[in-house]
């Protein structure tokens, strides 16, 4: 395939080469434009096939040592690493001195929500009071 590739390349070269030397006739431009372009799109088709061989061969190459190791966990009761880790997440708690520190903007915007917080449970709670004295008047008020 590199060969292949290779051989476009220096094809594309040579005829770059005599077009400028003057062996390439004025009136086949479009021709060599065309045919430019078909070798590229040719190319590109080599190139992406090329990939795509080295991924599948990667890919089998993957699967097999896979299955190598799972013959080997089987034979030793070993159970797989990411069932593991998995479980381990959720148990580890953040270590507090390890955290990043906070900038003096996000100091301010914390104490703000906790002040509107505590503004918003007093509201609430004012809320509920005004509620309730309110339904105690009209129970002793009647409408005539």
């Amino acid at each position: 395939m590199a060969a292949f590739i290779a051989k476009q390349m220096v094809g594309n070269q040579l005829s770059a080469v005599k077009d400028a030397a003057g062996g390439g006739d004025g009136g086949d431009d479009a021709d060599d434009k065309e045919k430019a372009e078909e070798e590229e799109r040719e190319r590109q088709e080599a190139i992406r096939e090329a990939e795509e061989r080295r991924k599948e061969k990667h890919r089998r190459m993957e699967e097999e040592r896979e299955k190598m190791r799972q013959d080997i966990r089987d034979k030793y009761n070993i159970k797989k690493k990411e069932e593991v880790v998995e479980q381990q997440m959720p148990q580890e708690e953040p270590n507090p001195l390890m955290r990043k520190k906070k900038t003096p903007e996000e100091l301010a915007a914390e104490a703000e929500q906790e002040e509107l917080d505590d503004f918003t449970k007093l509201k609430n709670q004012i809320e509920t009071q005004v509620n309730e004295l309110k339904t105690q008047i009209e129970g002793k008020c009647v409408m005539q």
